[in-house]
């Protein structure tokens, strides 16, 4: 079995589904993967290392994908139709803790393992497997209300409210909030996790004029810094993840001060890894096993030695640097790239 080890360093339309075959007498298990946020750079490299660890599993055979813009009613539909279809596994990044608990449980009832990466669900015998998402905004959080000494004004901006992974790292922040009790968030707003939508919520409201000293972001980060560059605003602070395009700007971005705080999108792979190990009578002993996140900043010269080193020019600016969960992952960089399955899915 795989060992986590912890503090290393979570669409198109419902026609999107697809099944790929690979006739092969020792890989026998078909997986079902699905995920409801397309076009989000840590999404995809989340699907990406699905497929890669899928590639280099001895057991996988098959897999079936539905990736797609849609919500819980959508992603219900989705894991109906990976049950009918006769999958081993299902491994998906749940719209919500609860909504899902029917096609969960009716999957485990047949036998189906069922994996949730990136958040939790509440379905009872579910695995969850996921970044310990409530840390990494307790971290960021901590880091910025200190950079502003204590006492200041801050932007927040969020998820997809309702998303379990959200809710988390908002009660991370606000753990946070409640040791600083002189931070004040002058605005708070979702940014669906689009660049697109976040960057332009950050433009409107530095037209507004209303004076704040940091921005926490729940990665959707490098487009941050693009409006403040763009608008000629001063930058402050500004907390974000680990994704190539921040990471790098945290070293290029004249007068940035900022962290990085480490959410590979890469547990998806880590997830079919434990879909495996299930199937395979090789269970964990607990039924959810988190990752620890890491604060990377810039303002140190041991930060900027570790931002230094995770530079890859090679990954889309948002996907995250961490493109493994050592001890689960087993794919190269180049096949997590390739975003290739089994056949060339």
């Amino acid at each position: 079995m795989k060992k986590l080890l912890l503090g290393a360093t979570a669409l198109a339309v419902a026609t999107s589904m697809g099944t790929v075959s690979f006739a092969d007498a020792h890989k026998s298990y078909t997986i079902g993967i699905s995920n409801t946020v397309q076009g989000n750079g840590w999404r995809e490299q989340m699907i990406c290392a699905m497929r890669a660890q899928a590639l280099v599993e001895g057991d996988v055979g098959n897999i079936i994908v539905a990736h797609r813009n849609t919500d819980s009613a959508g992603q219900l539909e989705d894991l109906n139709n990976l049950i009918e279809a006769g999958v081993d596994a299902i491994v998906l990044n749940p719209s919500n803790p609860d909504a899902l608990n029917s096609a969960l449980e009716a999957a485990m009832a047949q036998d189906i393992v069922v994996v949730a990466v990136d958040a939790g669900v509440t379905a009872e015998g579910a695995y969850i497997l996921s970044n310990n998402q409530e840390e990494y905004a307790y971290l960021g959080a901590r880091w910025l209300f200190e950079q502003v000494g204590g006492s200041g004004d801050i932007v927040y901006m969020r998820g997809i409210a309702g998303v379990s992974a959200d809710t988390d790292r908002d009660n991370g922040f606000k753990r946070a909030l409640a040791e600083f009790p002189d931070i004040n968030v002058v605005h708070e707003v979702f940014t669906g996790w689009q660049q697109d939508q976040g960057k332009q919520q950050m433009f409107d409201f530095l037209a507004t004029g209303i004076p704040f000293d940091g921005v926490w972001t729940s990665g959707i980060d490098n487009v941050i810094v693009d409006a403040f560059v763009e608008s000629g605003a001063p930058l402050v602070p500004i907390v974000g993840a680990d994704n190539a395009g921040f990471v790098q700007y945290l070293t290029e971005v004249n007068g940035l001060v900022g962290a990085a705080v480490t959410n590979p999108g890469s547990v998806g792979g880590a997830g079919i890894a434990l879909a495996v190990d299930i199937l395979n009578g090789e269970a964990p002993a607990n039924t959810t096993v988190l990752v620890d996140p890491v604060l990377w900043e810039n303002g140190t010269d041991a930060g900027r030695a570790t931002i230094m080193a995770a530079q890859n020019p090679n990954l889309d600016p948002e996907w995250p640097v961490s493109v493994t969960v050592p001890g689960w992952t087993d794919y190269t960089m180049e096949q997590i790239i390739a975003c290739e399955g089994p056949g060339g899915s």
